[in-house]
């Protein structure tokens, strides 16, 4: 952890730590070793924070006149893709995630540091908020912070923190309407949007045909609809995809994973993260509060290194031997809430690189079990086990979104062998159909759905990852795709 200058406070001490521990899990998925990890960290959080302070001297020097800026987590992950960006642009690419680079050199990239109204979304909303309240809402939501833990870190009554929260969730919504309406688009795009804005309020509302095929086949405003739709769970997503850019869904996934370790590393008469005690515990309070730096730092680096570890291989730093790139999703966790579990409930563990069995549906046929993880209600239980060998791929399939007739996916394959260009292919079990991919090309037959590498992003490191997303329709079900394969080869869930 690099030196960082003294924490007035408890409080900020585990600001610091909290700020440190996103930066070095995100550095980690944009490298290619733990040692060029931590120096992509330490440079970016030097960055980073000089670029916080310099904002907050701006805002005092301003008399009230609030300048839009992020809250410090994401402002400091901006830093780390800049600092990623810098080294590309200075040479030292070589360093970096080969599909990062990828990205980095493409058009998505672009979106992030170009005209301000082009940028996505979520990142335009969050600034527009006030730094309390986009603080309030990267903590719980991305983060993946218990709302008692918020409060105190911000200065919140515990009481009131979650109709805050709600409160903030509406302000943000509003925030990303006005947003999208001032987004330059075309004529088709903008005879959506009040319609958008109206459809995405309530969970009962219908979507009309129209709009569900436009969303369907227009990413800009099936983003939007994300970020306006606060009911279904997918609101982390659209913040971390939007504000981070790539690897926002892995980084979203190792937060939680670290939110679980601290919750399974709290004791009685304490609160998730070691904070503030039940009633009776004011002695351990003081106590705690007088070594709370220290604790936070090794808490967080006890939680980062679980959500870092991988699931096998030897520790070898070299990237042909690293496979820790987790998925981002887990089969045994759904998305339907931002809440963390009970600090009772023990921390999931990864669905078992194993293939699935049949199963049997109202005495008809056998049919494939669907593989790969999901937030879709409609997952099931977790398989049987096989004693078929090993699969050398995994994949995690994510419902990022679902509207009436239309849905929003992505896709990661976790490789452990090197690619130069692949094939990933899957069957879908109710009739869905594909309609817009991207950081793939689709094709599709009946069920079976193929996306296959694009010329920027075909060349895959042994134990690394892939993915894409895209969006398509839905008629009477929207229940998990089943049969994936890379390159032909079965792929595990992951």
């Amino acid at each position: 952890m690099p030196d960082l200058p003294t924490p007035k406070d408890a409080t900020e001490a585990a600001l610091f730590s909290e700020g440190w521990d996103a930066v070095l899990s995100y550095a980690d998925l944009c490298t290619s070793g733990s040692l060029t990890a931590h120096q992509l960290a330490n440079e970016a959080f030097a960055l980073g924070m000089r670029e916080v302070r310099a904002a907050a001297r701006t805002h005092v020097r301003g008399a009230g006149r609030r300048t839009p800026r992020l809250p410090t987590i994401p402002a400091l992950l901006t830093a780390v893709r800049d600092t990623a960006a810098a080294w590309e642009a200075d040479g030292q690419g070589h360093k970096l995630d080969p599909d990062l680079r990828l990205w980095l050199n493409s058009g998505n990239a672009a979106r992030f540091s170009g005209p301000p109204l082009e940028r996505p979304v979520a990142l335009r909303g969050l600034r527009d908020l006030q730094e309390a309240d986009a603080s309030l809402l990267w903590l719980a939501e991305v983060e993946a912070l218990p709302l008692p833990t918020v409060a105190r870190r911000l200065g919140l009554d515990p009481a009131t923190v979650a109709d805050e929260l709600d409160q903030v969730r509406t302000l943000f919504r509003d925030r990303c309407h006005r947003a999208h309406l001032d987004t330059p688009m075309d004529a088709e795009c903008r005879s959506y949007a009040r319609l958008l804005d109206a459809v995405t309020r309530s969970a009962a509302a219908d979507t009309p045909d129209d709009l569900s095929r436009h969303l369907a086949t227009c990413v800009r405003c099936a983003e939007a609809a994300a970020c306006l739709r606060l009911h279904g769970g997918g609101l982390p997503a659209a913040l971390a995809g939007g504000v981070i850019g790539w690897g926002g869904l892995a980084y979203l996934e190792r937060r939680r994973r670290a939110a679980e370790v601290r919750l399974g590393a709290g004791r009685p008469g304490a609160d998730a993260a070691g904070g503030e005690p039940e009633e009776g515990g004011a002695g351990r309070h003081r106590a705690l509060r007088g070594g709370l730096l220290a604790a936070a730092v090794l808490l967080s680096a006890l939680a980062l290194g679980v959500s870092m570890m991988p699931f096998g291989g030897s520790g070898d730093d070299s990237a042909a031997a690293r496979d820790d790139r987790q998925p981002v999703a887990d089969p045994s966790v759904s998305r339907t809430t931002s809440r963390p579990p009970s600090p009772k409930a023990p921390a999931p563990t990864p669905a078992p690189s194993k293939t699935r069995t049949a199963r049997r549906t109202g005495g008809g046929k056998p049919r494939p079990e669907p593989q790969g993880s999901t937030s879709s209600a409609a997952h099931t239980p977790g398989p049987a086990r096989s004693s078929a060998p090993a699969a050398e791929c995994r994949v995690a399939y994510h419902l990022v979104d679902q509207w009436r007739d239309g849905f929003q996916a992505a896709v990661t394959v976790t490789t452990d062998r090197p690619l130069d260009g692949w094939s990933v292919s899957w069957t879908y079990p109710d009739g869905q159909r594909v309609a817009q991919m991207w950081d793939a090309t689709v094709q599709q037959n009946g069920a079976r759905v193929t996306a296959t590498a694009t010329d920027y992003d075909k060349a895959v490191t042994a134990h690394g990852t892939l993915s894409f997303g895209f969006t398509g329709t839905w008629q009477t079900e929207n229940r998990s795709p089943y049969g994936f394969t890379l390159n032909g080869a079965p792929c595990a869930a992951g």
